[in-house]
């Protein structure tokens, strides 16, 4: 489908196999990339039942990630990770391609 590379580590894979195991009708966490936010893009994250004919699909162990091929551009050679800290939980996107983000780790720019 594509030869862009976008990885998972293993405490994402974690989390994202136990929420979709606590809705049994989604089977996949889509990771997407809009307009706006604090620095220009923003990540989503929604839980979805199937995956869109161009996706990229990622999997590891029971986690099953979709990224659609234009938010593919913008993630190329990304991490998707799962951050758990006295800060609070939440899942961070190492981008290589962002010169710029915000403080609150969800919005970018290229």
């Amino acid at each position: 489908m594509t030869d862009k590379n976008v990885t998972l580590s293993d405490s994402a894979a974690k989390r994202i196999a136990k929420i979709l195991d606590a809705d049994p009708a989604k089977s996949a966490m889509r990771v997407s990339v809009e307009g706006g936010g604090c620095s220009g893009f923003s990540y989503k994250f929604d839980l979805v039942e199937q995956a869109q004919d161009d996706d990229l699909v990622l999997e590891k162990g029971d986690a099953r990630v979709l990224i659609d091929q234009l938010s593919l551009v913008y993630m190329d050679g990304s991490e998707i990770d799962f951050v758990d800290n006295l800060l609070g939980q939440s899942f961070q996107i190492k981008n290589p391609n962002a010169v710029a983000s915000c403080g609150c780790g969800t919005s970018f720019s290229i």
